[in-house]
């Protein structure tokens, strides 16, 4: 797909710059991290303002005169005031606009909430998430409100620069928005770094989602609908509607979205306001589940935002590693008492890293085609852990089989580190579909793209490298390309199934009673138990019982010592001998009991029968059990017929591959250990995508003299260091 260049307001950077200089004038009262608390806001109101300052009086008569009307015709009717073209209600009723709040000083305080408080619903609940009030007062008190108004105003018109519509258009006025976000979270990359993703990350993940679909969103007419679950500041959003807007401006888009952070909701909302875009299908709240904390009764309710919506295209950087323990009794509920009805029918994750939670809840929106006209495509952040975290079995495993079994992952992109604000590590987009292509069913792309970035000239946090439009090109180009080349690596989806297997070897034992082995006896728990009382109160049961133990301690410990000191190779010999002197104690030893006594007189030794159970089955030797994955054949068919709690139908799963795993025996373990065997009540299913391995090259160490002559090069250059000391 092409880069589209966004063609800038004239006056973009001026105003950019004018605007960050009235927000030094916040030092003292603020730390340069917390200027967007005060700035952000303070840009939505003048914009707001500037939409509404010609209309103040005539607003005011208005509503005065139909506030008695029903909120939806009121509402129309004061939207109206502002002209035809307005699509978002937006007013105020207060009577007041920045130029006369300045002209009462005294007064600025109050009349700066009567003011906020007269916009229109959505535009007040902006104010509210960003807590303006709070910083209103903050500002008041430290004697800052009337000076960062007047200086607002004043440094604006002094340029000849104002935020009116008339001059800068909702689209303009959005990306100088977006660019302030940016400065101010690069400013405040420790506290807001969660709930923004760089831009260019951002632009290479609608690329490549837009890709496949580039001549059917050029049609006429065309209508798609983009969701994120976790907006933050509406960054994917934003990008996502500048692309497709770049190459179709006639597109018709529907924006959702769900964020829980308040500052980052209100951010989100007054982008689209601004840009007059609906700002309600942004949904304030946790996208997982909320307790709710009026009637702990109910326990957690659900706080999907749009349940029971599908979407064309998602986009989303969930948090990475960050625990769910918060949502865990609902997100259990609902897995259980609705399985895939819900949203979390392939699994649950670990509870420290709720991530693929985000991923399921985005995978039951997607349009399935065979109701609706096209399917749906998802990208999404992770850090590494989705790719292969948890055992075969586990939640994390079966989560990703769900999505490659059912042929849902397109492409694994691995990112090059140090790309995030808050964090240095590799992250990863995966691309997911329910409308692949003829030549991807079936398969996964995998895309090394570590090495695809530059050095930026200012470190911001975590974040020393970034992606060039060049970059975003190369990599969608091999995205799109999908061939085998050094980067770009193409597999079956069962590459990344296996079985994990465990490998048991038998139990040789060898038995004495030495003094050495029968001292042991002292470590058995169930030996040391016989001195000590079950009684808790009545002192002289629990003395009486203590004393009969220790005789029986010191019984079993003659018996021994009674026998003779030979060795024995065979459990079932020295059985016959220990059984006998056992059953002449005066009291009845248990079996766990005896379990102890064999256990101290025993040592591992592999020139020693086998011992064997009733049955004559050889016992494993749990300190020899070893576990092995074995990859699954190419030609299994897939989805498997198995049910995703591991356990249905394994059997039948299990015989169909009892000739790989009996090759696999033979080929990889009984050439080492010939008296090993699998039990198979103990193989498990399992499903990751070892990226990394795929493209890993072996580097040969450095010749030893290189090595050796640069360590005696550091030792000269730290005694010549030491040598300006003397």
């Amino acid at each position: 797909m092409t880069q589209i260049q966004t063609q800038q307001h004239p006056h973009h950077s001026t105003l950019v710059s004018i605007l960050w200089n009235i927000a030094n004038g916040l030092r003292g009262t603020y730390r340069p991290p917390q200027y967007r608390k005060v700035m952000l806001p303070l840009i939505v109101l003048a914009r707001f303002d500037a939409i509404l300052a010609n209309h103040t009086d005539q607003m005011k008569t208005v509503f005065d005169e139909n506030k008695n009307l029903p909120a939806v015709i009121l509402d129309k009717k004061l939207t109206e005031i502002i002209g035809q073209n307005r699509k978002q209600t937006l007013y105020n009723v207060s009577g007041f606009n920045l130029a006369r709040l300045l002209e009462d000083p005294d007064h600025i305080r109050a009349n700066c909430s009567k003011y906020i408080n007269g916009f229109s619903a959505k535009a007040k609940d902006i104010f509210d998430k960003f807590e303006f009030e709070t910083e209103l007062d903050k500002l008041d008190e430290a004697n800052r409100l009337f000076k960062i108004l007047q200086d607002f105003i004043g440094d604006l018109n002094k340029h000849g620069l104002t935020l009116s519509p008339d001059v800068i258009s909702n689209i303009q006025m959005g990306y100088l928005f977006e660019d302030l976000i940016r400065k101010f979270n690069e400013q405040a990359n420790e506290e807001a770094g969660d709930h923004f993703t760089p831009r260019e990350v951002i632009r290479l993940m609608v690329n490549i989602a837009f890709a496949e679909d580039h001549e059917e969103l050029q049609k006429a007419g065309v209508h798609r609908t983009i969701y994120d679950p976790t907006c933050g500041t509406g960054g994917m959003l934003s990008e996502s509607e500048k692309e497709l807007k770049g190459f179709n401006q006639a597109i018709s888009l529907g924006l959702y979205g769900q964020e829980y952070n308040a500052e980052s909701y209100a951010i989100c909302c007054a982008d689209l306001l601004i840009k007059d875009e609906p700002a309600e299908h942004i949904i304030f709240g946790d996208t997982l589940g909320v307790q709710n904390a009026k009637d702990k009764g109910n326990g957690f309710t659900p706080n999907d935002g749009h349940q029971g919506k599908r979407f064309d295209y998602m986009f989303a950087n969930p948090p990475f590693g960050v625990e769910w323990k918060i949502q865990e009794d609902f997100v259990k509920k609902e897995h259980q008492d609705q399985g895939f009805n819900g949203r979390f029918g392939a699994g649950l994750p670990r509870i420290n890293d709720g991530s693929l939670l985000f991923l399921q809840h985005m995978i039951s929106k997607m349009k399935q085609p065979k109701t609706d006209e096209q399917g749906s495509r998802i990208a999404v952040v992770f850090n590494g852990s989705p790719l292969f975290t948890g055992d075969a079995g586990s939640g994390e495993s079966n989560i990703r089989r769900y999505v490659i079994e059912n042929d849902l992952l397109e492409a694994v992109i691995a990112l090059p580190d140090q790309m995030f604000y808050n964090t240095g590590i590799y992250t990863y987009i995966w691309i997911l579909s329910n409308k692949k292509s003829e030549k991807r069913q079936g398969k996964i792309q995998l895309i090394n793209a570590t090495g695809y970035f530059q050095k930026m000239q200012k470190s911001l946090g975590n974040k020393r490298n970034e992606l060039s439009e060049q970059h975003i090109t190369d990599i969608t180009q091999l995205y799109t390309d999908f061939i085998e080349t050094k980067d770009s690596k193409i597999f079956n989806n069962q590459d990344f199934a296996y079985l994990k297997i465990t490998v048991e070897r038998p139990l040789r034992l060898n038995f004495q009673a030495s003094p050495e082995r029968i001292e042991k006896l002292w470590a058995q728990t169930a030996f040391v138990n016989l001195a000590k009382s079950k009684k808790i109160k009545d002192e002289t049961q629990i003395k009486a019982e203590e004393e009969t133990g220790k005789a029986q301690q010191q019984a079993i410990i003659n018996t021994l010592n009674g026998l003779d000191n030979t060795l024995y190779t065979s459990r079932a010999q020295f059985l016959k001998v220990l059984n006998p002197a056992l059953k002449g104690l005066s009291f009845k030893v248990s079996g766990s009991l005896q379990k102890a006594i064999l256990e101290a007189l025993s040592e591992r030794d592999q020139t020693a029968d086998i011992c064997t159970d009733s049955k004559g089955n050889p016992e494993p030797d749990p300190q020899l059990r070893d576990s092995e994955l074995v990859p699954m054949p190419s030609e299994m068919a897939f989805p498997l017929s198995l049910g995703y709690d591991n356990e249905t139908n394994l059997s039948d799963l299990l015989t169909a591959l009892r000739p790989t795993v009996q090759a696999y025996m033979t080929a990889e373990v009984l050439p080492h250990v010939q008296d090993a065997w699998v039990d198979e009540s103990k193989t498990k299913l399992g499903f990751e995508i070892p990226i990394n391995r795929h493209f890993y090259e072996y580097q040969p160490p450095r010749d030893l003299a290189e090595i050796k002559s640069e360590i005696v090069a550091l030792e000269q250059e730290i005694m010549a260091m030491l040598g300006k000391l003397n």
